[in-house]
């Protein structure tokens, strides 16, 4: 998800959007350790993709 799509998107749908990302990327890591992947950097853009929601967020906050 790139950050102008994250950007587009309002606050109640963001936030909708980051639980679910968590809980796959929880489920990710624990499919992981049983049988790895096929592509181990879903993790790594997942771990991104949740890190540009909050930011975004968080200066949603700020600038309120």
């Amino acid at each position: 998800m790139k950050i102008n799509e994250v950007k587009e998107l309002a606050d109640k749908d963001l936030r909708e959007k980051l639980e679910n990302a968590e809980a796959a990327l929880h489920q990710m890591k624990l499919n992981h350790s049983v049988t790895p992947l096929e592509n181990p950097s879903q993790i790594k853009a997942a771990r991104r993709d949740i890190a540009r929601m909050k930011t975004v967020l968080r200066q949603r906050e700020l600038n309120k």
